[in-house]
């Protein structure tokens, strides 16, 4: 019989797509623009709902979406508007819908101004990962006033469904912070990918 690992108590559900998030992707940093861009929309669809709805419609948001081309999707126009809003594989939310669409060409501005998005977002974590030692799910925040700075710096460059909670949730799953709790057979692994 394999042994379980001990993860996070938010991943102990016995959901084998939400366990290897947890395993592989949650808390390692990730420094790739369009990456990062494509996981901020995701967030942003998620406000009001839980992460695993989102998780599994990624597929689906990713073919929507033109696998989060910002070149692509900058261009969508009241067509494609449309045929997202009939996409049942997605959220179907036209604020969120025009957030996306619109955060394309916000990302495709800063980088015609020689702005990396990804050096714009890791200015706030000083370029690298803050690692927490938290002991229980319990201990860990739901945003931070570093959280809210970013998510301040976002909107004010026009970017919507970023507030501090999105934006905290943005740079735990980013590897900005490491929240996996100290006991997370996870924890080790992303600090030494931290630098901590």
């Amino acid at each position: 019989m394999t042994e379980v690992p001990n993860r996070c108590a938010w991943a102990q559900r016995g959901d084998a797509l939400y366990e290897d998030y947890h395993d592989t992707e949650w808390g390692v940093p990730e420094y790739d623009s369009r990456a990062l861009w494509e996981k901020l929309v995701l967030d942003g669809f998620q406000a009001g709902l839980a992460w695993i709805t989102i998780l599994r419609k990624r597929e689906a948001f990713r073919a929507a979406f033109a696998n989060f081309d910002p070149e692509v999707v900058a261009r969508f126009g009241p067509e494609d508007r449309a045929r997202l809003m009939a996409d049942a594989g997605i959220i179907r939310s036209n604020g969120k819908i025009d957030a996306a669409i619109a955060g394309a060409r916000l990302y495709l501005d800063m980088r015609e101004r020689a702005e990396d998005f990804s050096e714009f977002l890791w200015a706030f974590t000083d370029g690298k990962p803050i690692t927490n030692h938290w002991s229980t799910v319990g201990e860990v925040p739901a945003q931070t006033p570093l959280a809210a700075g970013m998510a301040k710096a976002l909107k004010a460059k026009g970017f919507k469904f970023c507030g501090p909670v999105i934006v905290y949730a943005f740079m735990q799953a980013t590897g900005m912070v490491n929240d996996h709790i100290v006991d997370c057979f996870r924890h080790e692994p992303v600090s030494r990918m931290a630098g901590a």
